[in-house]
């Protein structure tokens, strides 16, 4: 069996890859290896992210992002083939820099860094074998990673407390709008039979980060123009903050006019669901809209 070799860009050093359908041994010891040695670095941090996943609810959609990157991966299979390989040393810059990063996430116990740094080892080994041209036609699955890792705990908080403010001020201003008495005192709703409290579990943090994973994927399935994904992508930010608003309202009147007990526990979880379809419905209407106005106004085009 031939062995080839390809030149990293008239560098002269040369780097094993393979070509046509000539394997070179050296070259699946060589990714064996990599495997084993990624495996090993990486096998805890992605073994709690995992774990992650499945306890914590506001990050229970990283199940579906991975899977999303292989099938776009996948749907370009045949571009991916076209494409020539032209190792860069660029990537052994990335790839260091890469270890750095997961050097700082474990000494400084930042699980965002560490399991970041995976992903940035991805693409340092793409580049370093493969070269920039399979990097750009991979950008997209790639960068998508990025979404299925939990924003640090620091983040979260300067995120959560806004949320939590704007959902109690929008649903206390809705409450009026229907005639209920109301009167608001930061993130405390006060109703004439109960006290609403809009806690981080209803900040809408959870609903947020879901929607705008589901709005990524539903745009890259739905559209071909990059300007309707884009637009799908950051309207589900506001989409998100007003379908808890409507909830945190949902509850206040259902606690008003059924009882407090009855604000809480089974029918407080099945709302979120609700609200959650209805943000859902909310982002398929503004596609609809998008569409409407690309056919009247023809100049426009995503």
């Amino acid at each position: 069996m031939g062995a080839s070799l390809n030149g990293a860009r008239g560098d002269g050093v040369a780097i094993p890859v393979p070509r046509g359908t000539s394997i070179d041994r050296s070259w699946l010891w060589l990714v064996a290896g990599l495997v084993v040695l990624v495996a090993f670095l990486y096998y805890s941090i992605l073994g709690f992210l995992v774990q992650d996943w499945w306890t914590d609810p506001n990050f229970s959609h990283g199940f579906f992002v991975p899977a999303f990157s292989i099938f776009v991966i996948w749907q370009r299979r045949k571009v991916l083939a076209s494409i020539p390989v032209d190792p860069s040393w660029s990537g052994l810059g990335i790839i260091v820099l890469a270890l750095l990063v997961y050097l700082l996430g474990v000494i400084g116990a930042e699980l965002f860094l560490s399991r970041s740094s995976f992903i940035l080892l991805l693409a340092g080994l793409v580049i370093y074998f493969l070269g920039w041209g399979y990097f750009r036609a991979l950008m997209f699955p790639w960068a998508f990673l990025f979404l299925m890792v939990p924003l640090p705990t620091l983040v979260l908080s300067e995120v959560t407390f806004p949320l939590q403010f704007f959902a109690s001020k929008l649903a206390s201003s809705l409450l009026a709008l229907v005639g209920v008495p109301v009167l608001r005192e930061g993130n405390i709703i006060q109703l004439p039979t109960m006290s609403l409290e809009v806690v981080e579990a209803c900040s809408g943090i959870r609903s947020l980060v879901s929607l705008v994973t589901l709005a990524v994927i539903y745009g890259y399935l739905m559209e071909s123009g990059r300007a309707f994904r884009v637009i799908l992508a950051l309207a589900a930010v506001p989409i998100a903050i007003a379908a808890n608003s409507l909830r945190v309202m949902g509850t206040g009147l259902l606690g008003l006019y059924w009882g407090p007990e009855k604000a809480e526990g089974f029918f407080h979880t099945f709302s979120g669901w609700v609200i959650f379809i209805l943000a859902l419905g909310m982002l398929f209407a503004l596609h609809r809209v998008l569409r409407m106005l690309q056919q009247l106004l023809p100049a426009w085009k995503a």
